[in-house]
Formats: C-alpha cells, sequence, structure tokens
C-alpha cells in the first residue's frame, strides 16, 4: 500500500480494513457461543444459560434468573435467585429441545445429562456444521462489503488502482484466516461431539 497517498483516503482504506476485521472477529466470537450451546458428553453452563425461561411477565434468558454449576462432569445444579421461578425454570429446560429431564430439589434444579447415542452425536455434529458454514458466510460477506467500500475510493485523489488492489489483498487475506479459525473451531467441537 502505498504509504505516501493523501492520509485522509490512506486512512479510509485502513477504516474499511480495520472494520472488516472487527466484524469478523464478532462473527467467529459468536459462532463459537453457538457452539458452546451444543451439547458434548461433558456438562457446561452454556448448555442451559441461553435457555428462554417465562419470569415476570417476560421471556428471560436462564443466566439473568440462577446460577448455573457443575457439580459432577454429566450433571448440571441451577440456583435461581428467586425460588419462585424453579417450575418455570424446570418448564423451560424440559421444553428447550436438548433433551434433559431436570429434577427439582426444593430449592434447586438438578440436570443429570444422559449418555449421547452415536446417532444424536451425529445429530449435533450436523447442527456444529451448519453453525460453521453460516459463520463463513457471514465472513464472506464482510469481505464483500469491504471490497465494495475499497471500489468506492478509487479515482480519488491520491488513491491509486494498487492501493485498492493492495486492501482488497488484505482484505482476502483476513477472509482466509478468519474461516480458518471458524475450521478449526468447528474440527475442535466435532471432536468434543464425537468423544465418547
Amino acid at each position: 500500500m502505498n504509504l505516501n497517498a493523501d492520509p485522509i483516503f490512506a486512512m479510509s482504506i485502513d477504516e474499511i480494513l480495520m472494520e472488516t476485521e472487527e466484524k469478523m472477529i464478532k462473527t467467529e466470537e459468536h459462532v463459537v457461543h453457538e457452539f458452546s450451546g451444543v451439547r458434548t458428553g461433558k456438562a457446561s453452563p452454556s448448555l442451559l444459560e441461553n435457555i428462554h425461561v417465562d419470569a415476570y411477565g417476560s421471556h428471560m434468558r436462564l443466566k439473568e434468573l440462577a446460577t448455573i454449576s457443575v457439580p459432577e462432569p454429566r450433571m448440571l445444579m441451577v440456583q435461581p435467585f428467586d425460588q419462585t421461578n424453579v417450575k418455570a425454570i424446570e418448564k423451560a429446560i424440559q421444553q428447550s429441545g436438548l433433551g434433559l429431564n431436570p429434577s427439582s430439589q426444593g430449592r434447586f434444579i438438578r440436570v443429570v445429562l444422559p449418555e449421547l447415542s452415536s446417532e444424536r452425536r451425529l445429530e449435533f455434529v450436523k447442527i456444529v456444521k451448519r453453525m460453521a458454514e453460516e459463520g463463513r458466510v457471514a465472513i464472506r460477506s464482510e469481505r464483500r462489503t469491504a471490497i465494495e467500500g475499497l471500489k468506492k475510493l478509487k479515482g480519488s485523489s491520491g488513491v491509486s488502482e494498487d492501493d485498492i488492489k493492495d486492501a482488497e489483498q488484505e482484505a482476502q487475506k483476513l477472509t482466509d484466516q478468519f474461516i480458518k479459525k471458524v475450521d478449526d473451531h468447528l474440527a475442535h467441537k466435532e471432536k468434543e461431539i464425537l468423544t465418547v
């Protein structure tokens, strides 16, 4: 990139690339967060924290209503901040589609994770593959947006054809880098799901 170019336009190219990278980082973080909600053989609070519960006349996420701990490798303990929400939380966990059967123990709810069948594990692998593909599509979309922004700078005083080409290559490098990160997260999550 020609750093001697007019600083305002050089800054615009840099801003476009920085904004693109920030959006790709957010996309990667979103994919990782989505993965954390997919069950593996191990208990993890993130499995339950985004379940929606009807409480106080609105939909609230479980993590806003209770603490979630892992007393044993295949067990989650949910302790509501307000005991009047125990039944609503229990019902929300049952209806979450995660195949969990919570049992109320008075002041807390115990959730034992059943062993995953091999069919269920393969279903979860398909789900995370779909999530990863959505992440890749979002990353490619950010690249497309960046390239459109860069093309608008073409012809501006101080911005050469070479500057734009270099910036487009940089946007492609970012895209490749973040798609690889998503693929790495996917490989790790698949391994976690398939490990018995």
